[in-house]
């Protein structure tokens, strides 16, 4: 089985972010692999030690993206694709998911893994545009794969605890929720043998896709915080139903 496996780079989590324009300041910042993303690449190696096949890492962006497509060849990846493009930051979803297509299509793979989303855009949209632009079928929120025989058996989260079994013909386009798997660390061994895998870097101008954008950032802020203080007067009953009704309409926690 042959597992394309869409990883992004993302901001740290401890980062300290300053906003400049219409995005951060990615200067003095460092990053990292794409939790979500993680647990997808998870999976494909799962897999491909059951099954079989090659798993493939494919990344979008500029040159510090290399950085975290070894992350993935030290883990267990095969190899890896990097689209370069120093402005990706600037595609929308649709501009992002075309890039990625037009390199998926150049390659022979039985299955498209993605993380349900990023952790700094969080738009959650990749894998449902890839399977549209791939004419894939194509599920979300997954939490078990059992494949076999051409097809999938697979397992969905669903609201209020609920999940879904549904079969999936293979090839297809996957969305991996974070916790299907415990993510596995990259061993002493596995990050030598990572210097010799390849990675093959095409620039996303290339591909020959269009980048015109569907839609556009307007601006990026810090929210305002502020306090404010309200004393309720009445009897103990009239207090609490006023507490009530701003904790539902005003504050709507409950």
């Amino acid at each position: 089985m042959n597992i394309i496996v869409c990883i992004k780079q993302v901001p740290a989590k401890d980062a300290p972010l300053a906003i400049s324009g219409n995005w951060i300041k990615e200067s003095d910042i460092g990053f990292e692999m794409n939790e979500p993303d993680s647990y997808a690449l998870e999976e494909a190696l799962r897999l491909k030690e059951k099954h079989g096949g090659e798993v493939i890492a494919l990344s979008m962006g500029p040159e510090r993206v290399k950085q975290t497509i070894k992350e993935a060849l030290a883990k267990g990846a095969d190899r890896a694709i990097h689209v370069a493009d120093d402005n990706f930051h600037q595609l929308d979803p649709l501009g992002s998911a075309r890039a990625l297509a037009a390199a998926i299509q150049k390659e022979k793979c039985d299955l498209v893994l993605t993380g349900l989303q990023s952790d700094d855009h969080g738009f959650g949209q990749t894998g449902v545009l890839l399977a549209g632009l791939l004419n894939l079928p194509h599920a979300t929120l997954i939490m078990s794969i059992e494949a076999a025989e051409g097809k999938m058996k697979l397992k969905r989260e669903l609201e209020a605890g609920w999940f879904q079994w549904i079969e999936c013909p293979l090839p297809a386009v996957l969305s991996i929720q974070s916790g299907i798997n415990k993510v596995r660390y990259a061993t002493l061994k596995g990050i030598m043998a990572a210097k010799k895998k390849e990675i093959a870097t095409v620039t996303r101008e290339s591909l020959g896709v269009s980048a015109e954008a569907t839609q556009r950032v307007e601006k990026i802020y810090v929210p305002v915080k502020s306090k404010q203080t309200e004393f309720l007067t009445g009897s103990a009953k009239e207090v609490a139903a006023k507490l009530v009704e701003k904790l539902k309409f005003e504050a709507r926690v409950i």
